[in-house]
């Protein structure tokens, strides 16, 4: 479809693709009733299988629209070395440039791990439709307390990892893989001056919450992922590059890391392991930082977003 125009054919994308998560969400919250019906834990567990098998669905069709409608090649290194199982345990980290990050890492690792799960907040599970789509996916929701909440109600303390654990529990009967946006926010140049981030194409990596997940899963994780996703000729709004076509190449980087080499510990009360967790976080995001660098030195043309010295831009 070279000779569709890119704004054409992102009106086209888009309509798509909002096709294919009505058609997907549809089925989902049709299984997501009778797995609210039916008590049978079996029975849930097959509910909840075909729920995944709904969100490959989309996650395929999405890429077989990209492919059929534009060029971008997807450039993906390190998957071949990774020995992935799609029945283990994995948690995922990766850097957060747009909202197309979700479709990229769902798309490169949708045939090597179990589908991927998001830690959501207590209150999505209250969002109508959204909520119950959730569920049924088996999204694990956290619900965490302020320190003024604890402070005023002591009782509290140690209520968010037991809640979380709990949601995390059928985890234990159906292989998962589960990630992370560490950086918790969308890049942008404004926020990456104002963090006074010591990376170059990077935000600080906010340890808390994956700390919080290694503490109530690490157990059962196998291995780390560290997914590193680079767009080099971005445009200003990555989301409409993808839909038009205008990116040459998406780069996507994985490597594996063993659980068992993952600092684990009790990341609230402990402040020496604070310290160290905080440390290897850092040190591991000095590493995608470099590996970023290298990527970008491949190529020709670097799309300015990726200068921390240009003018502010909106990423979305």
């Amino acid at each position: 479809m070279s000779f569709v125009p890119k704004p054409l054919k992102a009106v086209i994308n888009g309509l798509l693709a909002s096709l294919n998560i009505l058609f997907w969400g549809c089925l989902i919250l049709i299984l997501a009733l009778f797995k609210a019906l039916l008590p049978f834990r079996k029975v849930r567990l097959k509910l909840s299988a075909a729920c995944n098998a709904c969100m490959s669905g989309w996650v395929a069709l999405n890429r077989w629209i990209l492919q059929l409608t534009t060029g971008t090649r997807w450039n993906v290194r390190g998957l071949e070395q990774a020995q992935l199982d799609r029945q283990g345990w994995y948690l995922v980290l990766a850097n957060h440039l747009s909202w197309a990050d979700i479709f990229v890492v769902t798309a490169v690792l949708r045939d090597q791990v179990p589908m991927l799960k998001f830690f959501m907040k207590q209150q999505l599970l209250y969002v109508p439709v959204m909520g119950l789509a959730c569920w049924a996916l088996d999204m694990p929701f956290m619900r965490r307390f302020t320190k003024s909440q604890i402070v005023n109600n002591p009782k509290l303390k140690g209520k968010d990892i037991e809640t979380t654990r709990r949601s995390c529990e059928k985890f234990k009967d159906l292989p998962t893989c589960v990630i992370n946006f560490v950086e918790g926010s969308r890049l942008t140049l404004a926020k990456h001056q104002r963090q006074r981030s010591p990376y170059r194409y990077l935000m600080k990596p906010k340890a808390g919450g994956i700390a919080f997940a290694l503490n109530t899963l690490g157990s059962q994780f196998d291995q780390l992922l560290d997914v590193t996703i680079v767009y080099p000729d971005a445009p200003q709004n990555i989301m409409y590059g993808v839909l038009s076509g205008q990116l040459s190449s998406i780069e996507v980087a994985v490597r594996t890391l063993p659980i068992r080499e993952v600092p684990q510990g009790n990341y609230d009360s402990d402040k020496a392991f604070r310290v160290e967790f905080q440390q290897w976080l850092n040190g591991l995001w000095r590493e995608k930082d470099d590996t970023i660098a290298a990527i970008l030195a491949e190529q020709s043309h670097p799309a300015p977003v990726y200068d921390k010295l240009a003018d502010p831009v909106r990423i979305a």
